[in-house]
């Protein structure tokens, strides 16, 4: 049987955990509305469980992966947010994808300074990138509070324009990695 072993992380307000299968609702709600096409949605109900299946894989192959965002005070999920590198990816990725409810409150951020500093300080990772579509200007937001830069536009072949945002190296942090974990 396989065993995974996927790391608990905590922010001020979020519990990044491993996902559930009862996580898949709230991702299935989501993946029904537009909100979803800046992640590849809309799609129907089969494809998003496959993905979060994927994602949960994702860890076996590459020690690495999305964790789960809970809320720490209701236990509502709000979230995923991670580390990516599936075959074909341009480079190592930071991403983040909010439930409708959960948008325009940090948390995004605040989850995606924590996945950052476990890829510089456990993992060892020297660069990170995001990949956003053009017109997802709330993740070119998070992207610019976490010190990203745009670097350049791609044409991805399935989603067509994406942009390459440039995270700092670990060395140019201003207080290192490890500030998301206080």
């Amino acid at each position: 049987m396989l065993s995974l072993s996927i790391p608990t992380l905590e922010t001020e307000r979020l519990i990044l955990r491993a996902h559930r299968e009862e996580d898949f609702r709230a991702e299935a709600e989501f993946y029904a509305t537009d909100a979803s096409r800046f992640v590849g949605g809309p799609q129907p109900e089969h494809r998003t469980w496959r993905m979060l299946a994927m994602m949960v894989g994702h860890w076996a192959f590459r020690g690495f992966g999305f964790w789960a965002l809970e809320e720490k005070t209701t236990g509502q999920y709000m979230g995923r947010t991670g580390l990516w590198f599936p075959q074909g990816w341009a480079e190592r990725e930071i991403g983040w994808t909010l439930m409708n409810h959960a948008t325009g409150k940090g948390y995004a951020t605040e989850a995606a300074l924590s996945a950052r500093a476990y890829a510089y300080d456990v993992l060892g990772w020297d660069t990170a990138i995001s990949q956003i579509g053009p017109n997802n200007e709330g993740s070119k937001a998070v992207a610019r509070r976490l010190g990203a830069q745009f670097e350049k536009t791609y044409e991805d072949p399935e989603y067509g324009p994406i942009e390459i945002w440039r995270h700092l190296a670990p060395n140019a942090l201003e207080n290192g990695g490890m500030e998301a974990y206080a």
